[in-house]
């Protein structure tokens, strides 16, 4: 199950990128529009406002306006992510009991899912629990992701020495996306497989190649993303396989 949540969320990551790449940072040509739909309505339009709303509070900064946006979003999806750490515990917990049948039943797959499944119920463990909580988030983070994409106002305003409708011309927030996304996935090396973690790393590569071709802003929400990501799971995972090296 822990590969399950890996793969899931590469999925997710690669669709983030397939995302930016058929996106581009011209609101014009795809301009939020509540009467659209029910996305524009109820997931980007709300967040968009509250993007105007807080760059209004921030001397117009839209830069310090996603941090606190994003930062906002990621406690209101904590719960799922908490209740996703959770999961994961509770099947690591078991791992040498699904061992066992998996060695006893090697010659039987249908009597091995069959023991596996008691053990499940014995255990009170929901192995689709873990996905889930990745699964809602999705919607919420892309609506994010639109809101600063297609908000016209954003695309015309600079922050630090950017200009968020254009790419870095220093190539520096490229450079911290990318950091930032291999310490994000440095953090969670130990939930991962061999061969998954080396896959990860592919991704950082990706994200700075790609940050040097889309406007400043999109880097810019992903290094504050993941940087909330890399302290979150700091304190879930780092910390708690620390404590577990020491008892041990």
């Amino acid at each position: 199950m822990a590969r399950r949540r890996i793969q899931l969320a590469l999925l997710f990551t690669a669709f983030l990128l397939v995302l930016s790449g058929c996106s581009s940072m011209s609101p014009q040509a795809n301009p939020i529009n509540p009467s659209n739909g029910i996305w524009d309505r109820y997931f980007v339009h709300p967040l968009s406002w509250l993007l105007n709303w807080f760059a209004d509070l921030m001397w117009g900064q839209y830069g310090l306006s996603i941090l606190v946006v994003t930062i906002i979003i990621r406690f209101l999806v904590l719960p799922l992510t908490l209740k996703q750490y959770r999961s994961s515990k509770a099947m690591q917990a078991i791992q040498p009991e699904m061992k066992k049948i998996k060695d006893k039943y090697k010659d039987d797959p249908k009597k091995q899912q069959e023991e596996t499944m008691k053990l499940f119920q014995k255990s009170g463990v929901n192995p689709l629990a873990g996905c889930l909580p990745l699964v809602v988030q999705m919607p919420i983070l892309i609506a994010l992701y639109n809101a600063i994409v297609r908000n016209d106002l954003i695309s015309s305003h600079s922050f630090l020495w950017m200009q968020l409708g254009t790419p870095d011309p220093y190539y520096v927030l490229p450079v911290l996306a990318a950091l930032t996304t291999w310490a994000q996935q440095k953090v969670m090396s130990t939930q991962m497989t061999p061969q998954m973690q080396s896959l990860m790393f592919i991704f950082p590569v990706l994200i700075f190649v790609m940050s040097m071709n889309f406007a400043s802003a999109l880097p810019l929400y992903w290094v504050y993303s993941n940087l909330f990501t890399v302290v979150q799971s700091y304190f879930l995972y780092g910390r708690s396989n620390q404590k577990g090296g020491l008892s041990k």
